[in-house]
């Protein structure tokens, strides 16, 4: 959907907004206004799609039926997936028999991947009250957008369903007194929705140095399973105000892509470069699970090793402030340098730094931070290179590098035309 067909939408949502919105009491204790749009549902996915049970579907939590199971007629035995645990296992620790679960996932295959189940997810048994004690169905809650309901009795089977999902438009305005996270759980709003904000404008704003008195206004869409937050689709529109300035993010597809732009069409992101190094090869890549050519046990490896002559110069792949710089047992010479408060970066096994890099110091992109080595654990000279995100390492070679292009001068008028609804609309919202 193209960015200029969601304006009226937007439009006409605002004229709701500004007659439906109430400021909540426990906002303006603590100095922090946030509003949520009570507009109706953008969209709504269907759910049950296991319309072939044997007992017609009820809503879950219902008093006396879930998923069509009479719940009065059993005991019911919860747990959650305990780490490295399978479903087979957890099936006959209920009582199922081995033969009976390998046919049920066998004939299943196509509904059900038992290779996906999530450590922490939960699980319910279905009891007989009888003397047998049998299990005659099993629910495990994938997440909560999704369930899968196992039928033991005289027909084997698995059913998936689909929580029905509303999606709203809604916004939030709110006025920084400690940091944009806490500001989001002190009014309820879904944490993502700061986690949204922090990548938005992680090239122009640190959020590690938020003042007292910052605020913001936010147009976005949010997903409900019932009454409960189900995440934040995603961001329309916002401005932050930090330190005096106001910074629009004005979405706007150029290129196929959406990306965000600040009111004059120039990006609010800038790019890496694609490998800090000019390398002959790569020696190994990001995994999981990889046995070290060293230590000769299987651990993970969160990096990607360039192979690289002695002396090969490193540079930063993006401007930052250099963290540390140290010698850590295996990393060997390495350096850190965080790029803002999403990305950060780390050199390992270098030789040598570059000049004038220490801790503190502000780097640009491209400069030389340290050169190729062999410091540490390490079998030959090469560069360890490992990239960060919300300090989660994430493999370099999946990546995207954000957009740098501005606007094109062709596609200007446009732009502007979409930027001044957006800024109208943003204007509606108050403080």
């Amino acid at each position: 959907m193209r960015i200029n067909a969601l304006l009226p939408t937007l439009i006409s949502a605002s004229l709701l907004i500004s007659v439906s919105c109430t400021r909540p009491s426990a906002a303006e204790k603590i100095g922090v206004v946030t509003k949520a749009a009570t507009t109706e549902p953008a969209d709504t996915v269907a759910a049950a799609t296991a319309d072939s049970m044997t007992t017609p579907p009820a809503r879950p939590g219902s008093a006396d039926m879930i998923f069509g199971i009479p719940v009065d007629s059993y005991s019911i035995v919860t747990g959650k997936v305990k780490r490295n645990q399978f479903i087979s296992s957890i099936l006959a620790s209920q009582g199922v028999e081995w033969n009976t679960i390998e046919e049920l996932l066998r004939e299943n295959r196509e509904t059900f991947d038992p290779r996906r189940v999530r450590t922490g997810s939960s699980w319910s048994a279905f009891i007989t009250k009888d003397t047998l004690s049998r299990t005659d169905y099993f629910i495990y809650t994938h997440d909560p957008r999704v369930t899968y309901v196992f039928s033991l009795k005289d027909t084997l089977a698995i059913y998936r369903y689909d929580a029905e999902i509303t999606r709203k438009l809604r916004y939030s305005s709110g006025t920084i007194t400690t940091s944009l996270w806490e500001t989001a759980m002190e009014n309820g709003l879904n944490p993502n929705l700061s986690a949204e904000l922090s990548e938005i404008y992680a090239w122009t704003i640190d959020f590690f140095g938020l003042q007292s008195g910052d605020r913001f206004k936010v147009i976005y869409e949010e997903e409900f399973i019932g009454d409960e937050s189900a995440g934040i689709r995603g961001i329309h529109a916002a401005l932050f105000e930090h330190s005096g300035n106001a910074i629009y993010a004005i979405p706007f597809i150029q290129d196929s892509t959406l990306s965000f732009f600040d009111t004059t069409g120039a990006s609010l992101r800038k790019a890496f470069l694609k490998a800090p190094l000019r390398y002959s090869r790569i020696s190994s890549r990001f995994s999981g699970a990889r046995m070290h050519p060293i230590l000769k046990i299987v651990r993970p490896h969160h990096g990607i090793d360039y192979a690289a002559p002695i002396g090969t110069p490193v540079v930063a792949i993006g401007d930052g402030r250099v963290t540390s710089t140290s010698y850590e047992r295996g990393s060997g010479r390495m350096v850190r340098i965080t790029h803002n408060s999403v990305y950060s970066t780390a050199y390992l096994h270098l030789s040598r730094y570059g000049p004038g890099i220490a801790s503190g110091v502000y780097v640009k992109q491209g400069q030389v931070i340290g050169y190729v080595g062999s410091s540490g654990l390490s079998t030959g000279p090469h560069l360890d290179f490992r990239f960060y995100r919300n300090g989660h390492a994430v493999d370099p070679l999946k990546v995207e590098a954000p957009p740098v292009n501005p606007v094109a001068p062709e596609s200007m008028e446009d732009f502007r035309k979409i930027a001044e609804g957006y800024m109208n609309l943003l204007t509606t919202i108050s403080y």
